[in-house]
């Protein structure tokens, strides 16, 4: 027996060793799991800083470096204008002395821009995500030799986005990008924009159970917005990006690295959701046992109860044989008795004629 003060009260009770076990282990069950939703929080609290803290640096840094590369840019377009006035000026010169050759240029340009107008909108798209395949085949095995980057062809939900790019460690995945390419025609005259797209990407983002949405358009080139490097949307839908063709590989590179950085803590989590569900698993177990060890102990107690229901029914029944039986070997024994007193002087009581026959047949013996 444990004595245990009461902390309400303070007197003092004793509780056996059973109960005192079942205490203390409903004690340490709630410490466990208080202690265990604690550190979850924390590391999850902890991974989503840090790893929104590394995208922002990542993109500021890539930002930093647009920036000075569009600088560079904006020069060797004022240097490129002077050259094309240069160039203009040449040009002139060159048609009055070379007419022929450059009709045969102009001929080549028309028929171009003619192969490019009877181009459909969708082979336009389809050249945009070809050239996309080609730029990630290209470094594949380099960069991202455990990548998965395919096509997405699953459309049970009646939508598909373009591609799909997963990364994985130890089979915890650390990285997942939705990707769409949206072009069209110089020729459209109904001009597509980049934000009516956004709502579908985010859909199928969330369908194929991925992180990021990435849009890669050429559409809307004359909006300055969309053409300052890697635009974040997130304002508008979680984890999306505006991009153009040149920052695919980047956004990619961009994107893995900063998930890096939050690697250890999705395995450490992984780790820990994967005790929990141990946990889980365990109550389960020990519940279906504790419920079919009482079914069966159940059934167990109906069958003793009715085996001892026809033990006694049997015991009647036999009870009931064993006095008919005595009764019989009463009745037996009182008719051996009458056979045993039975001669022929009292069988021929009343038959003289009987009787004188039977001392005939004796006389002639």
């Amino acid at each position: 027996m444990q004595e245990i003060k009461c902390p309400n009260c303070g007197k003092m009770f004793q509780i056996d060793e059973t109960g005192y076990a079942q205490i203390l282990l409903q004690v340490r069950d709630m410490e466990f799991k208080k202690e265990l939703a604690e550190m979850k929080e924390k590391e999850l609290k902890n991974a989503q800083t840090e790893k929104e803290l590394a995208v922002t640096q990542a993109v500021q840094a890539k930002d930093k470096e647009l920036s000075e590369k569009i600088t560079e840019i904006s020069n060797l377009e004022s240097k490129l204008k002077l050259q094309e006035q240069a160039s203009v000026l040449q040009k002139n010169n060159l048609i009055e002395k070379h007419k022929d050759e450059l009709k045969l240029r102009e001929d080549e340009i028309n028929m171009l821009k003619d192969f490019k107008a009877k181009q459909s909108t969708k082979m336009v798209g389809e050249s945009l995500e070809q050239h996309c395949m080609n730029q990630f085949n290209q470094i594949r095995m380099a960069a991202f030799p455990n990548a998965y980057f395919e096509k997405d062809n699953d459309a049970k939900s009646g939508s598909k986005g373009d591609f799909i790019f997963r990364e994985s460690s130890d089979e915890v995945e650390f990285i997942s990008i939705m990707f769409e390419m949206k072009n069209e025609m110089d020729t459209t005259e109904t001009k597509q924009k980049n934000e009516s797209f956004f709502k579908q990407l985010d859909k199928n983002r969330t369908e194929k159970n991925c992180e990021y949405a990435v849009l890669v358009s050429l559409l809307e080139m004359d909006n300055e917005f969309y053409n300052n490097g890697i635009v974040d949307v997130s304002y508008r839908y979680p984890k999306m990006f505006v991009i153009r063709p040149q920052f695919f590989i980047p956004i990619i590179s961009l994107l893995r690295n900063a998930a890096l950085n939050s690697l250890e803590y999705q395995k450490k989590l992984a780790i820990v959701e994967n005790q929990q569900l141990d946990l889980r698993n365990f109550e389960e177990n020990l519940s279906q046992f504790k419920s079919s060890f009482s079914y069966s102990l159940e059934n167990a107690k109906n069958r003793f109860v009715d085996a001892i229901d026809g033990i006694d029914k049997t015991i009647s029944t036999l009870t009931k044989i064993r006095e008919n039986l005595l009764k019989s070997e009463s009745h037996l024994n009182a008719a051996n008795n009458k056979v045993e007193d039975v001669d022929i002087k009292k069988l021929t009581h009343n038959a003289p004629s009987v009787r004188e026959k039977l001392e005939q047949i004796k006389s002639a013996r």
